[in-house]
């Protein structure tokens, strides 16, 4: 396995371009099960996640054109021969559960392995499940494996109890062939959901109101492939925006999509960065001392939980006391002990961490727990004085693409080994 190394105390300066973003690849891929045809998908990252929902998609029967080099993926779905997605491919990524709304749409039945239990706390799929049984679907749980079948899915009125991303993204893909007209109420807001909607609308859907709380969508009875480009990553613009502005860097960030942070730009700005608006960017730049904030995480358009990890470790060298509270996930403070290793000063109540800003971290050997925990140890690194082991960085391997080459050319001291 591969391990980050970092000496810390460089200065971040220069620019960064802003990959494609994973949680809006993974819907666009399940999509593909909807149509015959090539569908091509542009800005498309290469992380261990999307290699995941490739193996799955081909397992189901699915024809596969990759250009890593230029970022372009092509999905032909023509000829699909199963309508299982099995345990050894579902338990490496929670995302998989997205192809069981279009399989049913497809297959009139589909054959999906239960997720499990997730480190960073509990994501039931039981609100997918409840939507698709209110559309007339039979659903049944044996062995592990959730089984739905339904002739001929119909639209209904669905409430959400709970906001759930993938639940609406789901929902959305199996209702799009549905007879009659679905409403999804309560529904997910994330920008992520808006770019499936488009996405499915070009191929000849009827979606309405995506990005906000209530979504419509009218049946049709075919889809046509199109080509798809995948907007940027906002949480991996996040992270640089905070690496720039706690190593007290100056750096532009090209595609970011700042429409989607202001909930990010306000506690920086807070903290004492400077946010400027450029052409193909933002630039942020740092200041010191570094002043302590308090962060709630909520569902978008609030203060994004996979955002969370990364303030903290913005936080640890604040000049005051900090308290971050986590409301989405109950188990998102892993990446905490591994913080304190450094020297951080942290202390967890509940839901809640408080942060004592100090003036130095110190380098460590660490291990990564979790994606976002893995960059905000990263982050950390960049600070601290001394050399930071980072191991177990498949997790980074997930959700960031090559972060280290990145940071690298904005003259961070940091490089990827072999264990």
């Amino acid at each position: 396995m591969d391990k980050i190394l970092i000496e810390g105390g460089e200065r971040l300066v220069g620019e960064v371009t802003v990959s494609g973003a994973k949680n809006a690849v993974l819907p666009l891929m399940a999509a593909s099960l909807l149509v015959d045809g090539w569908n091509t998908i542009t800005n498309v990252p290469n992380l261990r996640d999307i290699e995941t929902f490739k193996i799955l998609l081909k397992h189901l029967g699915s024809e596969l054109e990759a250009d890593p080099q230029n970022n372009i993926l092509k999905i032909k779905t023509s000829n699909l021969k199963s309508n299982e997605a099995p345990y050894d491919l579902v338990k490496t990524m929670r995302a998989s559960v997205l192809v069981l709304g279009p399989l049913v749409s497809r297959f009139k039945q589909a054959r999906v392995s239960l997720p499990g239990g997730c480190a960073i706390g509990a994501r039931p799929i039981d609100l997918h499940l409840k939507g698709l049984k209110q559309m007339g679907a039979e659903v049944t749980i044996e062995k592990g494996y959730v089984n739905v079948a339904a002739k001929k899915l119909k639209g209904a009125k669905i409430y959400m109890d709970t906001t759930t991303v993938t639940g609406t993204e789901n929902l959305m893909l199996a209702a799009v062939h549905a007879e009659g007209t679905t409403i999804l109420e309560n529904s997910a807001l994330e920008p992520e959901v808006a770019c499936l909607a488009d996405a499915l609308n070009r191929m000849g859907a009827r979606i309405t109101g995506a990005g906000t709380e209530t979504i419509k969508i009218e049946g049709v009875d075919k889809l046509y492939p199109i080509e798809m480009r995948v907007i940027p990553d906002r949480i991996e613009a996040g992270t640089f925006m905070v690496a720039s502005a706690m190593t007290r860097g100056n750096v532009l960030i090209k595609d970011c999509p700042h429409y989607y942070l202001d909930s990010l730009n306000v506690k920086l700005k807070e903290a004492g960065a400077e946010i400027i608006e450029e052409d193909g960017g933002i630039r942020v730049i740092g200041d010191v001392p570094i002043r302590s904030v308090d962060v709630k995480t909520i569902p978008y358009p609030g203060f994004p939980t996979d955002m969370q990890a990364q303030i903290m470790a913005m936080m640890c060298i604040g000049s005051g006391l900090s308290v971050i509270t986590e409301t989405v996930f109950e188990n998102r403070f892993m990446h905490v002990s591994e913080l304190k290793r450094m020297g951080a000063d942290i202390t967890i109540d509940g839901r809640c961490a408080v942060v004592r800003g100090v003036k130095q971290l110190s380098g460590a050997p660490l291990m990564a727990t979790d994606l976002r925990a893995s960059a905000s140890l990263i982050l950390a690194g960049l600070v601290a004085d001394g050399k930071t082991e980072v191991s177990r960085i498949y997790h980074l391997d997930r959700g960031y693409e090559k972060i280290e080459e990145k940071l690298k050319r904005l003259g961070a001291k940091i490089e990827r080994v072999k264990e």
